[in-house]
């Protein structure tokens, strides 16, 4: 059991998905510690998820190169955290680096799941929760090593996940639809991008929409091949890959009025935001990392080996997407907007 903390670090996830699925157990700590000062260290690319949050106080960038190296820039931060004079630390993420950072700044109480040959660093170690013991959605593992701490009761009876500091906000008289048609995990997540089109396409004719396109950098290509199909098709595209921080991508989402993603970080954050959502689902479990909430649809084959979890398919054609046709989606996203 965790003692009255005043100040208290929290170290967040590392990916924009399992920091959206990691806010039911942020907001639980804030309730469990009204009067505490919440300081959120996180990786550049998660921290603008936290900003706006009722629960965090502030957000602290992890500046360290993560891994085995920069042992110069995990001393740094550490003499930094030290400075803050924080009572405790409660450790989101699974590495064992997480619990030598805080162990360096010499916080007192140190707690997390007792993994990755990290137990001796910790002072509230708890065991991770065996296979079926808790419910499977991603939410639940957060909050379940709460509940081993005594920060929650009990668990929730479903997973169900918000973002309170921005609100969907979609501008009826110029209505659009965001498209997110890559997924960092790996090509097995991600739908034909022809028929990403095809499907935005026949909602925004529908609905009179325009279209916009979003991702990373790195997915600039693929979102460019959807929007040129889009166009073709006589509506208006427009692609944001790589162009938006995650706080303009937060703030644009919140207005679109429908998106379709693969399982990935913007259908989380869609989904959070209250945004209707349509998700096409193949390698990965939809259940253990779905979107949750009522405008959330996902779309899936069940064929014998899905959910497999492998980045690449071994079959080399991804049947499982392959069987899911533009109409389904645009079905499915229609009957979500009446």
């Amino acid at each position: 059991m965790l003692p009255n903390l005043q100040r208290i670090l929290v170290r967040a996830t590392n990916w924009v998905g399992d920091a959206v699925m990691s806010l039911p157990a942020l907001r639980a700590i804030r309730t469990h510690y009204p009067q505490a000062h919440i300081s959120v260290l996180a990786l550049d690319w998660v921290a603008d998820l936290y900003g706006r949050e009722s629960f965090a106080d502030e957000v602290i960038p992890y500046t360290a190169r993560r891994g085995a190296g920069d042992w110069s820039g995990k001393w740094r931060l550490a003499c930094d955290l030290r400075r803050r004079k924080f009572d405790g630390a409660i450790l989101l993420q699974n590495a064992f680096e997480a619990a030598l950072v805080v162990w360096m700044a010499g916080i007192p109480i140190r707690a997390g799941y007792a993994r990755d040959g990290r137990g001796m660093l910790l002072t509230h170690g708890v065991a991770v929760p065996r296979k079926g013991s808790i419910p499977r959605h991603q939410s639940f593992y957060y909050l379940e090593m709460l509940r081993q701490l005594g920060v929650v009761d009990r668990l929730p009876e479903e997973a169900f996940i918000r973002l309170e500091g921005v609100q969907a906000k979609h501008d009826a008289a110029n209505p659009v639809i965001g498209v997110s048609p890559g997924a960092a995990y790996g090509s097995a997540k991600r739908w034909l991008p022809e028929r990403f089109a095809a499907a935005a396409v026949s909602i925004a004719k529908q609905r009179g929409c325009a279209v916009a396109l979003f991702g990373a950098e790195s997915e600039r290509e693929i979102c460019d091949m959807v929007a040129r199909d889009v166009e073709k098709a006589g509506v208006e595209a427009v692609n944001f890959a790589g162009r938006t921080s995650l706080r303009e991508f937060i703030e644009q989402t919140a207005s679109c009025a429908l998106m379709l993603t693969n399982d990935s970080g913007a259908m989380h954050i869609a989904s959070a935001l209250g945004v209707p959502t349509v998700t096409v689902f193949g390698a990965t479990d939809h259940i253990a990392t779905g979107p949750t909430g009522p405008l959330a649809r996902i779309i899936r084959e069940p064929i014998d080996c899905s959910p497999c979890l492998k980045r690449e398919c071994p079959l080399g054609h991804h049947r499982c997407m392959e069987l899911i046709s533009s109409d389904r989606v645009a079905a499915t996203a229609l009957e979500l907007l009446k």
